[in-house]
């Protein structure tokens, strides 16, 4: 049974319990105050952890009459006191939020704030505020250069390297990466620090990587249903249909995106594990 954190309310569910308009969530995530996941299909969905943060803002905004950039100073200076989520349920344990608990040790350690750390990656610090917070919002490529800039990999960060590894995964049973970006799921095909990443990408219409990036080591993409275009070194177009695959060296700069109006399903193996 799922427990209360786990729980996931829609856009029209979250307003009403936040005491806002669809609308006005939709424009705060416009703003960066909030970045909600998204469902397979690309819907916005909201934890109970978001809904502490909805009414934050909107306590900021009616009882202080703080503008959007004044609430992100706001609620990162309480991040940054508290070292945790704005008021709301325990996140401890909770694998949907390592990826941001990861990246603010590694951040901490390194001795940095996050304008620097945001300011030499080339994003927001409110973006990488709510990554932290939330393990959420932010694009493939995003999550692979921050994972860069830290020396370590995104699978490492996503937990794929966990000890309790299954030799044996059967269909259905595939584990998920947390969601840290709308429109990607992430699913393990053979478990455990191995010499190749063995993933099952779901991606739902329009999900794309939001940029290029590149690494070490060779991977090879089969396209299970739907359609994917894959760009190569900016100006290199395949455009992938079921049964098609695609090899390529990792240190090619990559760049892929659903082109099919329903959702594309890849097998995707990076060897050595370095993405």
């Amino acid at each position: 049974m799922s427990g209360p954190g786990n729980i996931r309310y829609k856009v029209a569910e979250a307003a009403r319990l936040a005491g806002v308009s669809a609308s006005t969530l939709r424009l705060w995530e416009t703003q960066g105050l909030v970045v909600p996941g998204r469902s397979a299909t690309g819907h916005r969905q909201y934890t109970e952890a978001d809904l502490a943060r909805l009414k934050r803002i909107s306590w900021f905004r009616a009882a202080r009459g703080l503008n959007p950039a004044a609430i992100r100073e706001a609620l990162e200076a309480e991040g940054a006191a508290n070292d945790d989520p704005v008021p709301g349920p325990s996140t401890e344990g909770n694998a949907d939020l390592q990826v941001g608990r990861k990246l603010r040790s590694l951040r901490h350690a390194a001795g940095k704030t996050l304008e620097q750390v945001a300011g030499e990656v080339g994003i927001a610090p409110s973006a990488l505020s709510t990554l932290e917070r939330t393990s959420q919002g932010v694009s493939i490529a995003v999550l692979h250069n921050l994972a860069e800039y830290f020396g370590t990999t995104v699978s490492s960060l996503s937990g794929e390297e966990e000890p309790q590894a299954r030799a044996l995964v059967r269909a259905g049973e595939w584990r998920n990466w947390p969601r840290t970006t709308p429109g990607v799921t992430v699913q393990l095909l053979a478990e455990g620090k191995n010499q190749m990443d063995c993933h099952r990408f779901v991606l739902a219409p329009g999900a794309s990587s939001e940029g290029a990036y590149r690494h070490e080591g060779e991977e090879f993409v089969y396209v299970l249903s739907g359609r994917v275009e894959f760009v190569l070194d900016s100006d290199q177009f395949y455009d992938l249909h079921p049964g098609d695959s695609l090899y390529f060296e990792s240190r090619r700069r990559h760049a892929w995106s659903n082109r099919h109006d329903g959702e594309t399903i890849l097998l995707w193996i990076n060897t050595p594990p370095t993405f």
